[in-house]
Order: structure tokens, then C-alpha cells, then sequence
């Protein structure tokens, strides 16, 4: 049976706040290639863009999958799709009003290209928008908001959900919305990860690791799960495990 390992990006595997320069440890990096050389699968779920992901992996992990944009937008190694979905140009210029607005930076997912409304401090390509109708041509994956404080992106992932409901869905990530069309989740995205292996492979193992709450659909659709001990009560209440750290589930992983 193979496995395949779904993980998190930041806070399980990155860490972009980390005040060490190491924000991606080496150690995970060499058990990473270690779990693939051994015959799995290892691979990214998260809430960031393809484009958000390949300037921080690119020459030390290579995922054999990336399910990015809350499951709206997954391909393989190869960058060959697996399943896109898309929100209507109409309804994510009418989130980018709502909360534009409150001062949330906002940012598009087009095509796995990363949209913002102004310029950045950024290492990957990006494009400045003056709304919606400048996006170049690709599905709109995802929109997504960053917001100042953990009430604030609670209120107005519920306000979202309340208003656009019927065609999209608001996911907390700590501080971040991301907001994807609707019966997309992390959740879902393993699900059909599952069944593009499982019609290559035969039955296979599913784990998944995460930190924050928009991991719960993860967590929920892996066989095997693993949170943090600075997780949410929420999170490390529905996981297989707490470990320490993403080395000690894939060790944990690579023995079951």
C-alpha cells in the first residue's frame, strides 16, 4: 500500500516568522527526501498559491503533489493538473469590495499566480491589479485576506460565508482568509488526491499534519493525523498524534 503525506505549509513545514534564517529546517528537508527515496508520497496542502510556494522550496523540497488555494488548485510534480476550480470574477470583485475597504491586504490566486493591489516585498513573480478586470487569464483559485488580528478574520470569515455563501467558502488561517469555491476545502483536495492514486496505485495510506484551524478538513480526511503542541485545543483534539515536529511524523509515518 502506499503512503501518501499531506502537509501544511506555514507553521508545519515553514516558518516565515521564525527570527532564525533556517525557515525551513534542514532536518525536515532531509527526512522529506528521505520518506520519497523510501517510496512515498510527499506533498503540500495549503492555503498559499503555487507562486507563494516555489521561491521558498524550490532546490530543497520537490513535492510529488501540491494541493494549493484551499484544494481549488492541485497539480503534480510536474505542475500537470489534477483539479482546478474557479470563483466567478464577479464574486471575488465583490469580496475584494467588502473587505477591501476595512484595509485587509488582499490577494488573488489566478492561474497559481499571485494578484496583490500593490506593490511588495516579494522574491516570486507577482502582478499589480487595480481590480478584478486586470487579472491575466487563468480560474481565480482563491481570494484571500490579511487581516490584523485573530477576531477580526473570525468576524469576517463568518460575514463571507453569511454573504457569499452560495458560491464561495471562508476558511480561517490564524490572521489570513482564504477564501475558496464553494465544496472546496483542504479536506476535499486529499479526497481527490486520494482517488488519482488509488486509480494508479491500488489502496493507500493517507496522513496529514497541520497547525491552525483551516487544517481541520485535512486532519478529518487523513487515515493518520499529526498536529503541534502550540496547535489549537480544537486541532490537537481531532489528530491521530501530537508530535514535536514534522521529522517525527514522518518517522512515525515511515514505521506504521
Amino acid at each position: 500500500m502506499k503512503k501518501v503525506f499531506a502537509s501544511d505549509f506555514d507553521g508545519t513545514l515553514y516558518f516565515y516568522k521564525a527570527e532564525d534564517p533556517d525557515k525551513l529546517p534542514m532536518a525536515s528537508v532531509e527526512k522529506i527526501r528521505e520518506y520519497q527515496d523510501a517510496g512515498h508520497f510527499f506533498g503540500l496542502c495549503t492555503g498559499r498559491q503555487v507562486g507563494g510556494l516555489t521561491p521558498f522550496i524550490t532546490g530543497f523540497v520537490k513535492p510529488d503533489f501540491y494541493i494549493t488555494s484551499s484544494g481549488s488548485n492541485i497539480i503534480d510534480r510536474h505542475m500537470r493538473p489534477i483539479q482546478k476550480r474557479g470563483i466567478s470574477p464577479d464574486v471575488a470583485q465583490a469580496i475584494v469590495d467588502l473587505l477591501q475597504p476595512k484595509g485587509f491586504r488582499m490577494t488573488l490566486d489566478v492561474g497559481g499566480e499571485i494578484c496583490v493591489f500593490e506593490k511588495m516585498d516579494y522574491p516570486g513573480t507577482y502582478y499589480v491589479i487595480r481590480s478584478v478586470a486586470d487579472i491575466p487569464e487563468g480560474l481565480i483559485h482563491q481570494v484571500s485576506a490579511h487581516t490584523e488580528s485573530l477576531e477580526e478574520a473570525a468576524e469576517n470569515v463568518a460575514l463571507v460565508n453569511e454573504r457569499f455563501g452560495g458560491a464561495v467558502q471562508a476558511f480561517q488561517n490564524v490572521v489570513e482568509i482564504d477564501i475558496a469555491p464553494k465544496g472546496c476545502s483542504k479536506g476535499k483536495g486529499v479526497e481527490a488526491l486520494r482517488e488519482y492514486y488509488r486509480n494508479q496505485f491500488g489502496e493507500v495510506q493517507l496522513f496529514g499534519i497541520g497547525d491552525s484551524l483551516n487544517d481541520l478538513p485535512l486532519i478529518e480526511a487523513a487515515d493518520i493525523s499529526y498536529t503541534f503542541p502550540y496547535a489549537p485545543k480544537e486541532v490537537q483534539e481531532k489528530v491521530t498524534m501530537v508530535v514535536e515536529n514534522i521529522v517525527e511524523a514522518l518517522d512515525d509515518s515511515m514505521k506504521r
